[in-house]
């Protein structure tokens, strides 16, 4: 009981206690509860005594005092399938882009559809502002102010040289020019947003299981940004209990994080900038460096076919197996769009080869990278990494615009400035470090096995991929196919798939055909600006 009574009153002080982190901005992050099960707790319990059920599936009846004590039995002893069934749709506005690389999009188990910024331009007032001392709150919005001018003022400097790349591609729409403005002006501010600041706001519809919002609870006061994350949970669960009050009896308390002792201070710039040049160093002038490959992947891989098949090497070799299993002319499956191999006995042998990359991304970039829920990063703590100079991505379209270039770089230098004035005045990293721009660098290691890479390169070897994960999407492919060719190889863009494949149309892209016949290049061959 003492237990129950534990859980139950740290459930409640979630709903009920004034919410210090929503007072902590002017504008805090909104969420609402959009759709959920009738009863959600009630299918914990369900699913649980389905389990021991002589008599089949256990349906309906009150959950009651005995029904909470298994949950709750089942939740410490950490048989945690049950919780999962129950799923809560949320819609989370105003919310940074920063919290949500933070803590929404960080795991695998969740499910989100989030307004882009490359194809939505973004309000001026669209920012979360935190409350600060009046000297400071006025240096911080003057930031603001001028990051948000010049993503107006570059996407505008740039719309010609879009244009120009655009009409260069698709030569027979320039007759027609106002037909593709929409098209041209999402090329310019797709690199224009590289100015906005991690502030930046965001809306999207967020879904997640009950066994995730139970780890949101324990885990948002993970940094980057703990107060403005846990507003944000600290409403989910609300939500949620106000509909089925039973789930108090497994809330528990935020884990606070704190730094392992040997790490030294939260921002230490020599030591930061100690590493980014030691980091930079392993990365030999590339964005992502493969560093590991183990060379039994083929081996491995061919071998596991076999297994399935039921064959002895001597009547399927190495080679024969890897095509058998990545060639789409000889597996349908690589033509198919709904990445069927995890469902197929065969499909399911692309698991056992293993690749490991150091790579170095712009925030925005990176943010892309990770909905790949399949290629788990050790992503940093920023503050950590925080050197007090200007570090950041350039996109490729800048080097055509030499006055954008220049006005691009002068925003940067502001930036850093702002951030370290406000910093010098004893403002929070967490807080200050609202204001680095989409385009600072990120510095991790991320790793895949070779069917969540196979898609994931399926994916963003598209031309109408975003161009920086596109760009270290086709380094990675490339060192693998140096190195390991028999696999490698067959890491394509999906048209080039669908070619192999025999299916048709070969562009799945429609209406948003890059204007590339890709698949007749040499991987080698890829070029893009836009």
């Amino acid at each position: 009981m003492a237990r129950r009574r534990e859980l139950s009153a740290a459930g409640r002080g979630w709903q009920d206690r004034p919410m210090e982190e929503v007072a902590a901005f002017h504008n805090p992050p909104r969420v609402r509860l959009l759709r959920s099960f009738d009863r959600p707790f009630a299918s914990v319990v369900e699913a649980a005594r389905t389990c021991y059920a002589a008599k089949g599936v256990v349906e309906g009846g009150e959950v009651g005092e005995r029904g909470e004590a298994l949950a709750r039995d089942l939740y410490r002893a950490g048989h945690h399938t049950t919780f999962q069934h129950a799923y809560f749709q949320f819609a989370v506005e105003g919310v940074s882009r920063q919290a949500i690389w933070s803590l929404l999009h960080a795991h695998p188990f969740y499910n989100s559809e989030q307004v882009s910024q490359r194809y939505v331009a973004v309000a001026p007032e669209a920012c979360l502002l935190p409350r600060l001392a009046p000297a400071a709150e006025a240096r911080f919005r003057g930031c603001l102010a001028l990051q948000m001018e010049a993503y107006r003022d570059l996407t505008e400097r740039l719309a010609p040289v879009a244009a120009a790349a655009y009409f260069d591609r698709f030569p027979g729409r320039a007759k027609a020019p106002d037909r593709y403005a929409t098209a041209l002006r999402r090329r310019a501010q797709e690199a224009a947003r590289y100015v906005l600041p991690l502030a930046t706001t965001a809306h999207l519809v967020h879904t997640i299981s009950g066994l995730t919002l139970l780890r949101y609870q324990r885990a948002c006061l993970e940094p980057d940004a703990p107060a403005e994350q846990r507003a944000v949970v600290a409403q989910m669960v609300a939500a949620v209990v106000a509909i089925d009050p039973a789930y108090e009896a497994v809330l528990e308390p935020p884990r606070g994080w704190e730094a392992p002792p040997a790490a030294g201070a939260e921002v230490d710039r020599p030591r930061a900038r100690a590493f980014a040049a030691e980091f930079d160093r392993r990365l030999e002038g590339r964005v992502a460096h493969l560093v590991s490959a183990p060379p039994e992947n083929g081996a491995v891989t061919a071998a596991a076919v076999r297994e399935v098949l039921g064959l002895p090497a001597g009547a399927l070799s190495d080679a024969q197996a890897i095509e058998l299993l990545l060639a789409p002319e000889r597996n349908p499956l690589m033509g198919e769009p709904l990445n069927l191999h995890t469902m197929d006995k065969l499909g399911r042998c692309l698991a056992h080869a293993h690749f490991t990359f150091a790579k170095r991304l712009s925030h925005t970039a990176d943010s892309q990278d990770q909905r790949h829920r399949a290629t788990p990063a050790s992503r940093p703590v920023l503050a950590r990494h925080y050197t007090g100079e200007p570090d950041y991505v350039t996109p490729a379209l800048l080097a055509e615009a030499p006055a954008a270039a220049a006005r691009y770089r002068d925003t940067m230098e502001a930036t850093w400035e702002a951030i370290e004035a406000l910093l010098a005045d004893g403002v929070a990293p967490e807080v200050a470090l609202y204001l680095l721009p989409n385009a600072v660098n990120l510095r991790f290691t991320e790793s895949a096995d070779l069917g969540a890479l196979h898609h994931k390169h399926r994916m963003r070897l598209c031309y109408n991929a975003q161009e920086e994960i596109w760009r270290a999407s086709l380094e990675e492919a490339l060192q693998i196919r140096a190195l390991q060719p028999e696999l490698g190889r067959h890491l394509l863009p999906p048209c080039t798939h669908r070619l192999h494949a025999g299916v048709k149309p070969i562009c799945p892209e429609g209406e948003r055909y890059c204007g590339v016949r890709v698949w007749r290049l040499a991987l080698e061959g890829y070029e893009r600006v836009i």
